[in-house]
């Protein structure tokens, strides 16, 4: 079983910059893909970002690509989420998840475990 606890969150103006973090527990960190996901008020769940096991694949949302990066540090168990020009619209709760596979990554049904969320709001 994998803990996920986010960090990073917090208040910025538009066409800013966070670094969002979540550490994972245990020590098969390196065994599962990571995700990023963000749930706004109102709305679904939807996906933001994911990193393979070794980082070696990476997929985006084409909502953030060319402003969000996400990486991992297998050493720290931890991934990270790099998101620069931030708009409005960015503004929701961010989620991590672990998942065991790459089937339906870009889906919240693809992941077994997650993160409590930490609040992301963007000012205009």
């Amino acid at each position: 079983q994998v803990q996920l606890v986010e960090s990073g969150g917090g208040l910025v103006q538009a066409g800013g910059s966070l670094r969002l973090s979540c550490a994972a527990s245990g020590r098969t960190f390196s065994r599962y893909v990571m995700g990023w996901f963000r749930q706004a008020p109102g709305k679904e769940r939807e996906f933001v970002a994911a990193i393979s096991w070794s980082g070696g694949s990476i997929y985006y949302a084409d909502s953030v690509k060319g402003r969000f990066t996400i990486s991992r540090d297998n050493a720290k168990n931890t991934v990270y989420l790099q998101m620069n020009s931030l708009k409005p619209e960015d503004t929701a709760v961010y989620y991590c998840a672990a998942a065991q596979t790459l089937n339906a990554v870009m889906q919240v049904v693809g992941y077994d475990y997650w993160g409590q969320g930490t609040q992301v709001t963007v000012s205009s």
